[in-house]
């Protein structure tokens, strides 16, 4: 019989800072969970990071410690291809090129560059701008069927797209144009002490990170912010009480149950049981890849073994891609 194909899906994260609880659960939680039905790739995305200045001895250990957590988190590099984005050259290989089918309009509108440019103002760099046509260089390299992306990161999907579009309509069928697949549960999560805004590292005391203590989660959640009314009622409102409905939220993604089995779970208890219960369920869920990401960034050869396999699988592919984009452009090859 022959073997179904299976569909091809890439991501990655920036080893900017450590992982968090917005990181597993609306993304790496659910690339664990997909292994069995698509041909997956994920990266740590290093030459993204230094679009914003970074300490090099602390970016090199971070990158190591992101893989360490990534198969702590279920990513076994056995089914999954993990690999390190700036040991693939082709990666700046081709975003040069789309640059060269990039328009600076549909650049200059990216949300953000807007944003980084109004935080980093200091160093509002050419990498900052042309970041999304790196992205898409990450992407289209691969082949893939789909992207898994949060929300906010539909933008750089759909310019994705519309480079390999363009890119196509002049010479023919080279890319695979990607679709975004967004989680529907666990797919943004929001700061503990900032509910309108994603969890980030830059807001620490509301940022759970995946190597937090057990003592330090429990404190993070007991001081999370709920709602500035007195209602103290755990009700999903994602309007009126954007702090409980985020709560709400990752107990729901970590237990399982529904906004209503929560609402009936803690009737009539108040935001003092219902916040040490949320911290409790996330302690326990993030106890063993604690514990088994400090065994894996122990074992440097192990993981630097990863990394150089997941390399040269990444290679074969993209080299596959790169190869034909420079015949198609015209570049002479030996």
């Amino acid at each position: 019989m022959e073997e179904v194909q299976k569909k091809r899906m890439l991501s990655g994260i920036q080893p900017s800072g450590d992982l968090h609880l917005g990181n597993y659960l609306g993304a790496i939680k659910n690339w664990a969970d997909r292994v069995n039905d698509y041909e997956c790739f994920y990266f740590m995305a290093d030459l993204h990071t230094i679009t914003v200045r970074q300490d090099p001895s602390e970016l090199r250990k971070r990158s190591v410690n992101q893989l360490a957590q990534y198969i702590a988190c279920g990513l076994d590099p056995e089914k999954n291809v993990l690999f390190l984005q700036s040991h693939v050259p082709a990666h700046s290989q081709l975003a040069w090129v789309l640059n060269c089918y990039t328009m600076f309009g549909e650049l200059s509108r990216m949300t953000q560059f807007k944003d980084k440019s109004a935080k980093y103002s200091n160093n509002i760099n050419a990498g900052l701008f042309t970041y999304p046509v790196l992205m898409a260089a990450d992407i289209l390299l691969y082949q893939p069927d789909y992207v898994p992306v949060g929300e906010d990161q539909k933008q750089h999907v759909e310019i994705c797209r519309d480079i390999a579009i363009r890119f196509n309509s002049i010479y023919g069928d080279v890319f695979k144009v990607p679709e975004p697949l967004i989680a529907k549960t666990g797919a943004r999560i929001y700061g503990l002490t900032t509910p309108g805004d994603k969890m980030s590292k830059s807001v620490p005391d509301g940022c759970v990170f995946l190597m937090d203590s057990p003592d330090d989660i429990r404190r993070k959640f007991k001081r999370a912010v709920t709602d500035s009314d007195r209602e103290n009622c755990v009700r999903y409102d994602k309007e009126a009480k954007p702090g409980v409905a985020n709560l709400m939220n990752i107990y729901s993604t970590l237990t399982g149950k529904t906004m209503t089995e929560i609402e009936s779970e803690f009737a009539g208890q108040g935001y003092g049981v219902f916040k040490p219960a949320v911290g409790d369920a996330v302690v326990e869920a993030l106890r063993p890849i604690r514990e088994e990401a400090e065994r894996l960034m122990k074992d440097k050869a192990y993981l630097d073994e990863v990394y150089r396999k997941g390399a040269e699988k990444a290679s074969y592919v993209a080299g596959k891609t790169l190869r034909k984009v420079y015949k198609k452009v015209g570049f002479y090859q030996i």
